[in-house]
């Protein structure tokens, strides 16, 4: 693969370490797409750092584009935890749901890739906003490695199927492929949004009173039919193991869940993955992270992180 070169000279070497280092929002942007966890991010964008400060300033200088070698190398090494994750995922306890992150995440919105417009890919595109969604994260989770990463990085960072080629060291066909089965399953799982943000926000306000009002029926009335529960305790904290099914189903377990907490509960609005969202705080920590999808004026599905391991970005 060519990186190409645009700086030049002994006197920019500072403004080439400002740039190297520049680059790490982004980076972790991409990472935790493509994980779906903010911790093995971090650690799979330093062992990119390390890789690159373990060259010498000959191999450095040699290299033309350092962005384009820095998120060659981050895909790389996701690829390989991707590999490693769903050997560890299968002896999880219970249910794995993506790390949640908090409102004040800045990198949220990452850099758009520095891709040019390829007239072979298809117009639409998925925005760096909803690809950090819950709902999104969790299809992600059901594709192989290779579609997760061609539908990422060309769909959400815009890389044409020739650079993403490179990068996994497939064909810009099989990439195309790739993306477009992923897309597929993308349409298929996450129908388009209808309601405004503001609306989902107030569905969510309106759950969170009916909940603290202990209100099965004003529960169910917000619930779809069919909806789903799914929470994340990793067997470290207590959680329902598998999901639930069905509005009357969850609104009776979650008032029976606050029910039975001891005092100092409470259930505070939050975004959570830039949408609506609930943290529940027991005595000042947060000991819970719920994310929600909206469909048809109705909560769809509700997942809901227990797992301390993956609060630490909420902690105050």
């Amino acid at each position: 693969m060519t990186y190409h070169h645009t700086t030049s000279g002994h006197d920019e070497a500072g403004a080439g370490l400002d740039a190297i280092i520049g680059e790490r929002r982004r980076l972790i942007a991409l990472a935790y797409r493509l994980l779906g966890s903010l911790a093995e991010a971090e650690d799979a964008v330093q062992e990119t750092y390390t890789r690159w400060y373990a060259m010498s300033r000959p191999q450095q200088d040699a290299i033309e584009s350092h962005g384009a070698w820095l998120t060659t190398v981050a895909t790389r090494v996701c690829l390989d935890l991707l590999g490693s994750a769903r050997v560890r995922r299968e002896r999880y306890v219970g249910e794995w749901i993506p790390e949640p992150l908090p409102e004040r995440t800045d990198w949220i919105s990452g850099r758009q890739g520095t891709a040019a417009n390829d007239p072979a890919d298809p117009a639409d595109r998925v925005t760096l906003d909803e690809s950090v969604s819950m709902a999104f994260l969790v299809v992600l989770e059901s594709m192989t490695p290779a579609q997760r990463v061609a539908l990422v990085l060309h769909d959400v960072f815009g890389y044409p199927f020739g650079e993403i080629a490179g990068i996994t060291g497939r064909t810009p066909a099989a990439c195309r492929e790739l993306a477009s089965a992923a897309r597929r399953r993308v349409r298929a799982s996450l129908p388009p949004e209808t309601a405004p943000t503001a609306h989902q926000a107030r569905l969510v306000r309106d759950f969170k009173r009916a909940w603290d009002a202990q209100d099965i029926d004003a529960l169910m009335s917000l619930l779809a039919p069919g909806a789903t529960f799914t929470a994340d305790g990793g067997g470290v904290v207590a959680a329902a193991l598998h999901p639930i099914e069905g509005r009357e189903g969850i609104a009776r377990y979650l008032t029976d869940l606050t029910g039975r907490a001891s005092g100092g509960l409470a259930v505070l609005e939050r975004t959570v993955n830039g949408r609506a969202g609930l943290v529940i705080e027991h005595e000042g920590v947060t000991v819970a992270v719920y994310a929600f999808d909206i469909a048809d004026d109705r909560i769809a599905r509700i997942w809901a992180v227990r797992n301390p391991d993956k609060l630490r970005p909420w902690s105050r």
